[in-house]
């Protein structure tokens, strides 16, 4: 059986101009104008070229260039990947085209490139506006860099997302208020709020092993979470994902694309390829399969997937599921009982509650699956 079309598509760039205390991706500092980079960029260029003469590229909506720091490689090979995609695909105004940034590599001049090329969408990783949290982070840019690379995104780009940080050391609730209500000033359009995780092999994981830093505080997170939450909605925008907060008409479509199941190509380092069709979805990291679902597993990972959004899933597609997942009726009865999700105007919506207790909701959905 064929498989359905691509219709999101990751190209990863891996390269850095420093790492992040918190950091575990795929990704390490080198300087920009290194060989390596060079190389690795023509490489994504012939995977593009390929990619598009195999027709792989045909129906994809969404691009997504991340990292890294894509911006860190700067004007000429992100311009040479965009012309690319620009030659190999219908790379469209309709097509969202997202150029992930940092405030340290983002500059008049290649906001302009981006934007002559084809990208329409701006993700900038500013963490925080509390330069003292910032240098906790180890990252490379201040609270006026990061004022500076929105202003100059907005100069071309109407669509400007950033991303923020909560629970880090040290930061109090009313230090994240303040940089939750800064975002929402400086008019950008998406607003991204992930709670710090230590991960393993980080120097914040070796910090915490010393007694240097504390572990995050699960309580403080969800304070905060509610706080953005809070602030963002009387600053007009409306969350329309377990972390994503946008104004209206300005949702990530590319971020929706993995929480409802459609097919992503993922081109460069570590970055991940999902296919599928009526009967198994399969994911491919650096040749290696990840994940191998049959047809009950896909519907039962959908559920949970759409429980990440605001509008939870429908009541059709929960019916349609019961062929393959008997139970899933009596999980959701139960679920609602929890405080976990609520079912109104023919939906099955998660609670703040749901949101907060993540793991449980979606592991209690996807065990539907035998």
């Amino acid at each position: 059986m064929a498989y359905d079309p691509y219709k999101a598509l990751y190209i990863h760039i891996p390269f850095c101009v420093s790492r992040c205390a918190y950091c575990d991706f795929a990704t390490r500092a080198v300087a920009a104008d290194s060989a390596e980079v060079a190389a690795y960029v023509e490489d994504l260029v012939m995977q593009i070229r390929r990619a598009g003469k195999e027709g792989k590229l045909a129906e994809v909506e969404t691009v997504y260039i991340g990292g890294g720091t894509p911006t860190h490689v700067g004007s000429r090979a992100l311009s040479q990947l965009l012309y690319t995609l620009g030659v190999s695909m219908h790379l469209t105004p309709e097509v969202e085209c997202t150029v992930e940034c940092n405030p340290e590599s983002l500059d008049e001049r290649l906001v302009r490139d981006m934007w002559a090329l084809g990208a329409n969408r701006l993700s900038i990783g500013v963490q925080s506006f509390d330069d003292r949290l910032l240098r906790t982070l180890g990252r490379a840019h201040d609270a006026d860099g990061a004022r500076r690379a929105i202003a100059a995104a907005q100069a071309r780009f109407e669509n400007v997302s950033i991303d923020l940080m909560c629970g880090l050391p040290g930061q109090t609730t009313r230090d994240f208020r303040a940089s939750v209500e800064e975002a929402a000033s400086l008019g950008v359009t998406h607003v991204s709020v992930y709670p710090l995780t230590i991960e393993e092999h980080t120097p914040f994981e070796r910090m915490v092993a010393r007694g240097e830093i504390d572990e995050p505080d699960d309580d403080a997170e969800a304070e905060h979470m509610q706080v953005a939450a809070e602030a963002l909605s009387r600053a007009g925008f409306r969350r329309y994902e377990v972390a994503s907060y946008a104004r209206p008409g300005f949702e990530s479509r590319h971020n929706a694309a993995y929480w409802t199941g459609k097919p992503y190509l993922g081109l460069g380092a570590s970055a991940a390829t999902m296919t599928q069709n009526a009967e198994r979805r399969t994911r491919v990291q650096d040749g290696h399969v990840t994940d191998d679902l049959d047809a009950a597993q896909m519907a039962a990972e959908d559920l949970m997937l759409g429980m990440r959004m605001t509008r939870g899933v429908a009541d059709a597609q929960v019916e349609a599921a019961r062929v393959l997942l008997p139970q899933v009726e009596g999980v959701f009865a139960a679920l609602e009982r929890d405080g976990y999700v609520r079912h109104a105007d023919g939906r099955w919506q998660p609670t703040e509650q749901g949101w907060l207790c993540g793991n449980d909701l979606y592991g209690r959905i996807f065990d539907l699956a035998p």
